[in-house]
C-alpha cells in the first residue's frame, strides 16, 4: 500500500470528508477490495444496525413518447412510432391496484418529454391516482418537470407547487446520467444540462419535498466525471439536505445508439463504494439489482449500499435496452437475510414499515 493511500485511509476512518483529486485516486489507484471495506466501515458506522431496507413499489411510465433523443434510451419512442403509447386511466388503475394487492405502497411515476401534454394532465393524473388509491407518489424526474416549465411558461417553483398540490409526494432522481454538460450533451442533447437538474431538485428541496439521485456510469464518461457528478451531489446536500438516497447504476448498452462493451461488476462495485465514502451528507446508498442482478447486489452491501431499492413489481425502461433481472418480494427478503443483514420493508421516506403479523 503507497503512503498516499495509507494516508488516505487513515483519513477516511477517522471521518474527514475526502475532496476531488483524493476520490479519484481512490477510484483510479486504491485496490478494490480495500475501497470496499473503507465504503462498508464507512457504511456501519453511519447505519450500525445490520439492517438493509427495501421498498415495495411499481414503476409506471404513464407514456414513452419523448422529444429528448438520448442515445442511451432504448424505451422512448417518436410521438408517431407504433409503440408510442400514453396509458389509460383503466390501465393506470389496474396497475395501482395489483401494486397494492401486493403490499406496494408507492408508484414511481415517469414518462418522457411529451411535446403534446400540457400541466393540466399531470394535474388530472396525480389527482386521479390521490383520489383512487392511498399510495405515495414519487414521480417525474428534473428533465420532466423542466421541460413542463419551458413549455408553460412557469417557473420551476410554480410548478412544482401545482403539482404537489395535485398530489406529487417526492422526486426521483432521474435524468441526471452525468452531471457534467459536456457529457450530457453528448448522450441526451434534449435533456436539460446540469445547473438546471440541480435547479430543479433544490426547488424541490425547498419546497419539501424529498428527493433520491442517480448516476448513470460506464458510457462515454471518464473517471473524473464521475467524481465531478458526486461533488455536485454533495455540494447541494450541503445547502438543503434534501436528497434522501443516491443509486448508482450502469449503462446498459443494448439496443441503444451507444455500442460499447457494459462496464465490469467490478467498476460498479468501484463507484459504488466511493459514492458512501465522498456522499458523506447522504443517509443511504443503494444497490442497484436491476442493472447487476441479485448476485453482485448481495456483495453490493458489502460494498457501502445499506438500500435494495425496490421490488420493482413492473420496470420497463432498463428492460428495454434487454436486461430483465426480477426480483420478488420473499426473493428480495432472502437475498438480504442469506448476506447476514435484517431485512426491513421501508417508505420512500426511509421511515420502517412494520411487518404484518
Amino acid at each position: 500500500m503507497t503512503s498516499q493511500l495509507i494516508e488516505l485511509t487513515h483519513k477516511i476512518e477517522a471521518t474527514r470528508r475526502i475532496d476531488g483529486e483524493e476520490a479519484l485516486f481512490l477510484l483510479e489507484q486504491a485496490d478494490l477490495l480495500h475501497l470496499g471495506a473503507l465504503a462498508d466501515a464507512r457504511r456501519r458506522q453511519r447505519h450500525p444496525d445490520a439492517r438493509v431496507t427495501y421498498v415495495v413499489d411499481r414503476n409506471i411510465n404513464y407514456t414513452n413518447i419523448c422529444v429528448s433523443g438520448c442515445r442511451f434510451c432504448a424505451f422512448y419512442r417518436q410521438p408517431s412510432h407504433t409503440e408510442a403509447f400514453i396509458l389509460s386511466e383503466s390501465e393506470l388503475r389496474d396497475k395501482i391496484e395489483e401494486t397494492i394487492a401486493l403490499g406496494g405502497t408507492q408508484i414511481l411515476l415517469q414518462g418522457g418529454m411529451h411535446p403534446d401534454l400540457d400541466l393540466d394532465y399531470y394535474v388530472n393524473l396525480l389527482t386521479f391516482i390521490k383520489d383512487n388509491f392511498p399510495v405515495h407518489i414519487h414521480g417525474f424526474s428534473p428533465p420532466e418537470i423542466s421541460f413542463l416549465a419551458e413549455k408553460t411558461g412557469k417557473s420551476l417553483t410554480e410548478i412544482l407547487q401545482t403539482l404537489i398540490a395535485a398530489g406529487l409526494d417526492s422526486i426521483p432522481g432521474g435524468g441526471a446520467e452525468i452531471l457534467v454538460d459536456d457529457i450530457r450533451t453528448q448522450i441526451s442533447p434534449g435533456k436539460c444540462l446540469t445547473d438546471r437538474w440541480l435547479e430543479v431538485m433544490r426547488a424541490g428541496h425547498q419546497l419539501g419535498l424529498r428527493t433520491s439521485a442517480t448516476m448513470m456510469f460506464g458510457h462515454i464518461e471518464e473517471r473524473r466525471h464521475i467524481v465531478e457528478h458526486l461533488l455536485r451531489i454533495r455540494e447541494l446536500q450541503d445547502e438543503t439536505g434534501g436528497f434522501t438516497a443516491f443509486i448508482p447504476w450502469t449503462f446498459q448498452p443494448d439496443n441503444t445508439c451507444i455500442d460499447l462493451e457494459k462496464a465490469t461488476a467490478a467498476e460498479y462495485l468501484r463507484v459504488l463504494a466511493l459514492s458512501r465514502l465522498v456522499l458523506d451528507n447522504i443517509d443511504n446508498i443503494q444497490a442497484s439489482w436491476v442493472t447487476q442482478g441479485a448476485k453482485i447486489a448481495q456483495v453490493a452491501l458489502a460494498f457501502g449500499a445499506n438500500d435494495l431499492g425496490s421490488t420493482m413489481i413492473e420496470e420497463n425502461v432498463v428492460a428495454a435496452a434487454g436486461v430483465r433481472f426480477r426480483l420478488p418480494l420473499a426473493e428480495m427478503k432472502r437475498l438480504i437475510e442469506t448476506a447476514g443483514y435484517e431485512a426491513c420493508q421501508r417508505d420512500c421516506h426511509y421511515n420502517l414499515i412494520p411487518a404484518e403479523k
